[in-house]
């Protein structure tokens, strides 16, 4: 169920339009969610759903990318664009502008080679890239080191537990007796597509069951634990990043038939 603190007194069905098929799978997992998401207004919404989608999307661009999964020693990326240094890391060369930098990773990805970590923050920066002002986008990321998670904090990444995920959230699956020679596959963080698919780098586009029964080929011998998804789930901070939002086509709240609208005081709230 959706809560909205602030919003229009009139409701108007006409929002369709302004939602993609990938935005209106995000909203309606908003409101099928057994958790209460509350946005201060219609506007945080908009941007929140904007920014998922784009996750998902830059998940499945990545995937579908020539960009290699690589242990850091063997990490590799485009010199015009990055220096990469004694860890592996990539670092954002002198004067190249974060924004080109990032693209270059899915234009020219044959050139790049990461561990999923990296991979999971590259995806996150490209949709905030896709969904922010790009001048924004070049002053808060001006430093930018690609490194396992070490991210910048205007990226705000946190974790909280819980098990009610949605699509553009970042799952981690454990593999806990996993073979000490191969400790890159001691689990796998994932994106949430949606309809039960996920995506790993090096792994690809799975469902959980095919995550787990990829990590669990990588295995110690004798080993009887399987893999397994973790209760914890990875977002950027939604909130903070939406002030530098590029502008977005107009929502309003939907009233179709499989969707109640009610309103309490100056709070209206969205559910199935």
């Amino acid at each position: 169920m959706i809560r909205i603190l602030a919003s229009p007194s009139g409701l108007s069905p006409s929002y369709s339009s302004s939602l993609s098929q990938n935005e209106q799978a995000i909203l309606n997992a908003l409101v099928s969610s057994p958790v209460l998401y509350t946005y201060p207004n219609e506007r945080q919404l908009r941007f929140e759903i904007a920014l998922r989608a784009h996750i998902v999307q830059a998940a499945v661009d990545l995937a579908k990318s020539r960009a290699r999964f690589a242990i850091f020693r063997f990490s590799r990326c485009n010199g015009q664009f990055w220096e990469r240094d004694e860890r592996g890391g990539f670092r954002l060369r002198p004067g190249v502008p974060a924004s080109e930098a990032i693209k270059d990773i899915f234009v020219n990805s044959e050139l790049y080679a990461f561990e999923c970590a990296t991979a999971i923050v590259i995806v996150f920066y490209k949709a905030v890239l896709d969904t922010i002002d790009v001048a924004a986008f070049n002053r808060l990321f001006a430093n930018l080191l690609l490194y396992d998670w070490h991210t910048d904090r205007d990226l705000g990444i946190h974790t909280k537990k819980g098990e009610h995920f949605l699509p553009g959230d970042c799952l981690y699956f454990k593999n806990p007796e996993f073979d000490p020679s191969t400790p890159q596959w001691q689990g796998e963080n994932t994106i949430y597509l949606g309809d039960g698919l996920f995506y790993g780098h090096g792994i690809g586009i799975q469902t959980e069951d095919g995550i787990i029964a990829a990590l669990n080929r990588k295995r110690k011998r004798g080993a009887t634990k399987s893999a397994y998804l973790l209760p914890h789930i990875t977002q950027v901070n939604f909130t903070y990043l939406s002030q530098f939002a590029r502008p977005l086509s107009e929502f309003r709240l939907p009233l179709r038939p499989s969707f109640i609208a009610g309103t309490l005081g100056s709070a209206t709230f969205l559910y199935r």
